[in-house]
């Protein structure tokens, strides 16, 4: 008698962390019967390392998830205690939007969403394995052996494969926070023939703030006027009372700590076989490296609103635990400090991402998608936009329509997924600003513009909000045309207020768009000009002055767009075979094999690939063209 419990789902969602959920919350929020996995209930969009959400680039990320439709930037201004508009000195396309966040309550109010969605259920269990026939995702099997069979699977797996983590010579085969790893899932990946990395990442201690001298350090208070992440929220929807970070350093006897102990650090001792991120390096990593440096920044972040934990950003580390403890107390306002918990590694399996599709899908195994850091990627908000892009693809898959792909001039999330499933990674992926070559168009500001058309058009964005979206751009159109309108005639009340902003007199009529061009001027600025201007909020302003200013810049960058769209419509063949192609280099041939691009515009971005292999890939695909309109 066969006692084995089996049940039939629209889609499997493997992991509840920030890619799991927004797979999860989209896949049922279009209807479709959806379960999601977790190894503990307690874990579900847990925050594991930093306590915070968006910064440089990041919050690029978490503005467009929310502009298509999903639900990070709602659960962050739900839950935050500091925002902080990033690179304000800057020009707006690397503004950024970065918020602290109560690690528990958001982690609650996630929760929260999930159990109140509806087609949505949730299950604390290990998957031990997937079930595949003839290359075809079936479903997936626990430890306990009940089968969900589903028409669609997504991996979102987290830090959680084989997951090892490492202080000094302290070594727990636990997931992050001392959770259980899942022990089983790795050897099913590699049985159905998927290529599985060892990777690494880091956190650092947490500290009691009742040991810390805030005296010795910076404090760095929110900002004023608070931004929201969901464009749904206006700044009185979640104005609140702000908790401060602060900001110290690390100096030459921290470093001489370090030095003089780097032989039982386990990244140098060979202890971690696996990569780590280059970009958010662990402390010993970071003296180690830039050794011409004398000091390095240190951020004590809170990490909620009623606990006493501090995180101490910047100083990530698998040091023994008395090496922890000298080379914190070495730190300005750190130094009677008391730690809570440990700083560590963290090692855990994960794929090469050049085994799927720009959809998320494996390309050998139908129906099987990956999100997150299972991808090489590392962070929170990065998991989140592969996890809402993997949720929208396979209910595309469900339905037999054309997977949704955000391309690289459309969002930074369309860089992320591109820059994994074209070009690979051989270490943890984070994204930065300057991994996107349009980023003016990108702006944080206008991830509604560019991506919320596309989140009605699928069923994820009400058309309550669609309609006030609509409202929006109709009031930006109108406030822009109108300003081309409004003309200043010289006068000394004029002179004056130019002159009291260094900028030059005007001797002439001049219109009011070209004044709001001046960089020493901005649309606040010019309101004594324009009397017939009408009270705006804020984020249409915006948008008016960033369209004024950045003109000429837009405009070439729009042409730069269409030339790369134009490469992206000449599509390839999926059954080329690239081995017959003549004066195609070796090397080229390889990677074109194993990313299989579909078009040349992707042939053009991956590694190995030269130009001159592009034109000899460009030539090749228009013969087969010619030859397919003569037969």
């Amino acid at each position: 008698m066969n006692n084995t419990l089996e049940y039939n789902y629209d889609v499997v969602v493997v992991g509840a962390g920030h890619a799991g959920c927004e797979a999860a919350l989209c896949v049922a929020r279009l209807g479709y019967k959806t379960i999601i996995f977790t190894v503990s209930i307690e874990s579900i969009a847990m925050m594991p390392c930093n306590p915070n959400i968006g910064g440089t680039s990041k919050g690029h990320l978490v503005r467009e998830i929310d502009a298509l439709g999903g639900q990070m930037g709602i659960n962050i201004d739900k839950t935050f205690i500091q925002s902080r508009m990033l690179n304000k000195s800057k020009g707006p396309a690397v503004h950024s939007l970065r918020a602290q966040a109560d690690k528990k309550n958001y982690s609650y109010q996630m929760r929260k969403t999930l159990e109140n969605t509806c087609g949505l259920d949730i299950k604390q269990a290990e998957i031990s394995s997937i079930i595949t026939e003839d290359n075809q995702i079936k479903g997936v099997r626990t430890t306990s052996g009940t089968i969900y069979y589903a028409k669609a699977v997504i991996l979102c797996t987290g830090v959680y494969l084989k997951a090892k983590c490492i202080s000094g010579s302290d070594i727990s085969y636990t997931g992050p926070n001392g959770l259980s790893a899942a022990n089983s899932l790795s050897q099913s990946l590699i049985d159905n023939g998927i290529e599985i990395r060892r990777f690494k990442t880091g956190t650092p201690a947490r500290v009691d703030k009742r040991t810390i001298d805030f005296s010795k350090m910076n404090e760095q208070k929110g900002d004023e006027t608070i931004t929201p992440f969901s464009f749904t929220n206006k700044e009185e929807d979640i104005k609140r009372e702000q908790i401060s970070c602060w900001l110290t350093y690390t100096n030459e006897r921290t470093h001489d700590i370090i030095k003089n102990n780097i032989d039982r650090s386990p990244l140098y001792s060979g202890v971690i076989e696996g990569t780590g991120p280059r970009y958010c390096p662990s402390i010993e990593d970071k003296v180690m490296r830039f050794s011409d440096k004398n000091r390095h920044q240190v951020f004590i972040e809170p990490e909620g609103e009623y606990t006493n934990e501090m995180y101490v950003g910047g100083m990530s580390t698998s040091l023994p635990e008395d090496v922890q403890y000298s080379m914190y107390r070495s730190v300005p306002g750190l130094e009677n400090v008391h730690i809570v918990r440990n700083g560590y590694a963290i090692e855990y399996d994960c794929i090469n991402p050049l085994q799927l599709k720009q959809s998320l899908e494996f390309k050998h195994i139908s129906g099987l998608f990956a999100a997150g850091q299972i991808n090489g990627s590392s962070g929170y908000e990065e998991a989140a936009a592969q996890g809402l892009m993997a949720g929208i693809n396979s209910v595309m898959y469900i339905r037999g329509d054309k997977p949704v792909i955000i391309d690289r001039s459309q969002g930074y999330m369309g860089v992320l997924i591109d820059d994994l499933v074209t070009k690979g990674t051989n270490e943890p992926y984070r994204m930065m600003t300057s991994r996107a070559e349009y980023r003016l168009l990108l702006r944080q500001d206008n991830a509604d513009q560019r991506l919320t058309p596309t989140g009605y058009k699928l069923g994820l964005i009400d058309e309550e909000r669609y309609r006030a979206y609509l409202n929006k751009m109709d009031m930006i159109r109108e406030e822009h045309n109108r300003i081309k309108e409004v003309h200043i005639s010289p006068s000394k009340e004029v002179n004056d207020i130019l002159e009291s902003y260094n900028t030059t007199p005007i001797t002439t009529g001049i219109s009011l768009e070209e004044l709001i061009r001046r960089p020493e001027l901005s649309y606040k600025k010019t309101a004594p000009f324009d009397k017939k201007r009408k009270i705006l909020d804020d984020d249409i302003t915006e948008q008016v002055e960033n369209m004024i200013k950045y003109e000429g810049y837009i405009a070439r960058q729009i042409r730069q767009v269409e030339q790369y769209r134009k490469m992206e419509r000449k599509l390839i063949p999926e059954d080329i075979d690239y081995n017959s192609i003549g004066n195609l280099r070796l090397e080229a041939v390889q990677k074109l094999n194993q990313v299989r691009p579909v078009s040349i515009g992707q042939a053009s971005r991956i590694s190995g690939v030269s130009p001159a292999d592009v034109t000899v890939l460009l030539v090749y695909v228009k013969s087969l063209q010619k030859e397919d309109k003569n037969i």
